[in-house]
C-alpha cells in the first residue's frame, strides 16, 4: 500500500469537488431544454444494471457491499420489481433507493444525464464542462455567503460548499484576513453540502499553529491511501488560539462533515446544531456504457488520523445538540462568553456581559397578555410607547420606531438591538409610571410617565 502525503492535492480534490460542489451549487444561466428521456425495454433496464454492478464491483470502496448491491439489483429485476419502470427517470431513481438501501451509501447515486459526454476522450468536452464548472462557482462567490464581523468582535463566515482551493482560495484568504482579529469565530456550515479537501486544508490552516494531519483517503482501485494536510504558509495572520464554534445542521454533509469532524477530533472547535448527513466517502461520476445513466460511485473513504474512522452512516454529532435554527444564537453567545472570560479591561468586560445577557433573553422571549400590554402604552418625556395588533412599539423623538420584545416581567428589548433594553417601573400603587433606559455601558436614563 502507497501512502501520500500532498500539501495540496489538487487534481484528487478538484475531482472530488466536481462531484460534490455541483450539488451544492446554483443553478448555471439558462441552457436549452433537455432532449427527452428515452423510453426503455426489458433489454435496457437489464443491460443498465449489468453496468453499474460492473462498475460497483471494480471500484465501490467495499467490495463485499458492492457485490451485494450488484445481486440485490438483479434480484430486483429479476422479481419484476422494475418492470413498470419505462420512464429513465423514474428507473434511475428507483436504482438509487435499491442500492442505497443495502449500502446505506448517501453518496451513492444514480441519475439521468440528458447531456453525457462523449464515448471517446474529446479534451473540448471536458474543458467545456470544466469552464461551465468554474463559472458556475465564480458567479457562486465560491459558496461564500456572509463574512461578518457581530457586535463583541465575533467572527461569522457562512459557507454553503467548499470550492476547489485553486479556484476559491483568494476569496477565502480575503475572508480569513477579514477575520484576522476576532476574537471568537464562527462557521456556519447548516446549508453546506460538501466540497473539496482543498478548501478545507487552506481554510484550517489558518486555525492551527503548525503543519496538521487532517485526513486521509484510502482508494481501494489503487489499494493508496492520500493524507491531507494543512500547509505550512498562509497569506495573513494565522488564529491558533481564538476559539471556533461550528454551526451544522441535517443537511451539513460530506465535505463540511469532514471540516467539522477533523476540528473536533482536534478539540479546535465546538460543534452546535443537529447530527450531520453521515457521508464520508469521495466520489467520482461514470457513465454506464451505451446510455445518458451516470453514477456517482464511491471509490474510498475517509480515515482521520486521531479516531482512525470517519462519520460514514453515523453524521457527526455536535458538542451542543439543539435544532439547526437555533444554532446560531447558543453559539454566539457561548463565544461571547468566552471572550468575556478572556477580556481583563472592565470597560469592555461590562458591555460584552450585558450583550450575553441580551443574546440570551432573546433565545427565551416570553408572552404578556393583552390586558398588561395596554398598561405600557403612554408618553415618558421623549419616549412614546403604542399598541396595534397585539405588539408594542417604542419610538424616542423622531427615531425609528422599533417593537418591544418581552422578556421578562415589565423587561423588553428593542428590536434587534443588543446594547439597548428597556425596564418599566411602577409606583405605590402599580401603576406603571417610568420607562428606565439600559445601556451596555451600565447608564441607566429614567423617563418619567408624562400622559397623566
Amino acid at each position: 500500500m502507497v501512502t501520500r502525503r500532498p500539501a495540496f492535492a489538487r487534481p484528487f480534490a478538484t475531482l472530488v469537488a466536481v462531484a460534490l460542489c455541483l450539488a451544492a451549487s446554483p443553478p448555471a444561466a439558462a441552457q436549452p431544454a433537455p432532449p427527452e428521456p428515452p423510453t426503455l425495454s426489458a433489454a435496457d433496464r437489464a443491460a443498465i444494471i449489468d453496468d453499474i454492478a460492473a462498475k460497483l464491483d471494480a471500484t465501490y470502496i467495499f467490495a463485499e457491499t458492492a457485490a451485494a448491491m450488484g445481486e440485490h439489483l438483479r434480484a430486483q429485476l429479476a422479481a419484476g420489481a422494475y418492470d413498470e419502470l419505462v420512464s429513465l427517470p423514474d428507473f434511475t431513481r428507483r436504482l438509487t433507493e435499491d442500492l442505497q438501501s443495502v449500502s446505506n451509501d448517501r453518496h451513492l447515486r444514480v441519475g439521468w444525464d440528458p447531456n453525457p459526454p462523449p464515448a471517446e476522450p474529446d479534451p473540448e468536452d471536458r474543458e467545456r464542462r470544466r469552464a461551465v464548472f468554474e463559472e458556475r462557482m465564480r458567479t457562486d462567490n465560491y459558496c461564500f455567503r456572509k463574512v461578518e464581523r457581530l457586535n463583541g468582535n465575533v467572527g461569522l463566515l457562512k459557507l454553503n460548499c467548499f470550492a476547489p482551493a485553486e479556484l476559491g482560495g483568494a476569496t477565502a484568504v480575503a475572508a480569513m484576513n477579514f477575520l484576522a482579529h476576532v476574537d471568537a469565530l464562527i462557521f456556519d456550515l447548516r446549508d453546506n453540502g460538501g466540497g473539496s479537501p482543498s478548501m478545507i486544508q487552506l481554510l484550517t490552516s489558518y486555525l492551527v499553529a503548525e503543519p496538521t494531519h487532517l485526513n486521509s483517503f484510502y482508494i481501494r482501485e489503487s489499494d493508496e491511501t492520500r493524507q491531507f494536510w494543512t500547509p505550512a504558509h498562509v497569506d495573513g495572520r494565522k488564529m491558533p488560539d481564538v476559539p471556533v464554534w461550528v454551526l451544522t445542521s441535517s443537511r451539513t454533509f460530506s465535505g463540511a462533515e469532514e471540516f467539522s469532524y477533523n476540528l473536533h477530533n482536534l478539540g479546535r472547535a465546538t460543534l452546535v446544531g443537529e447530527t450531520t448527513g453521515g457521508g464520508a466517502h469521495p466520489v467520482r461520476t461514470q457513465w454506464v456504457e451505451g446510455y445518458p445513466v451516470m453514477i456517482n460511485l464511491p471509490f474510498g473513504r475517509a480515515v482521520n488520523p486521531i479516531s482512525g474512522t470517519n462519520w460514514e452512516g453515523t453524521g457527526v454529532e455536535p458538542h451542543v445538540a439543539v435544532p439547526a435554527e437555533e444554532a446560531f444564537d447558543v453559539a454566539y453567545a457561548a463565544a461571547l462568553e468566552a471572550v468575556v472570560e478572556r477580556v481583563e479591561d472592565p470597560a469592555r468586560k461590562g458591555p460584552l456581559a450585558f450583550l450575553v445577557e441580551s443574546i440570551k433573553l432573546r433565545q427565551a422571549p416570553v408572552e404578556l397578555p393583552a390586558a398588561q400590554l395596554e398598561e405600557y402604552v403612554g408618553t415618558y418625556g421623549p419616549r412614546v410607547i403604542r399598541l396595534e395588533d397585539g405588539r408594542l412599539f417604542y419610538r424616542r423623538g423622531e427615531g425609528a420606531e422599533r417593537p418591544l420584545i418581552p422578556v421578562g416581567e415589565d423587561r423588553f428589548l428593542l428590536g434587534e438591538m443588543d446594547e439597548f433594553r428597556i425596564r418599566f417601573e411602577r409606583d405605590a400603587n402599580g401603576r406603571v409610571a417610568r420607562l428606565v433606559g439600559l445601556y451596555d455601558d451600565g447608564r441607566e436614563e429614567p423617563s418619567e410617565r408624562s400622559d397623566g
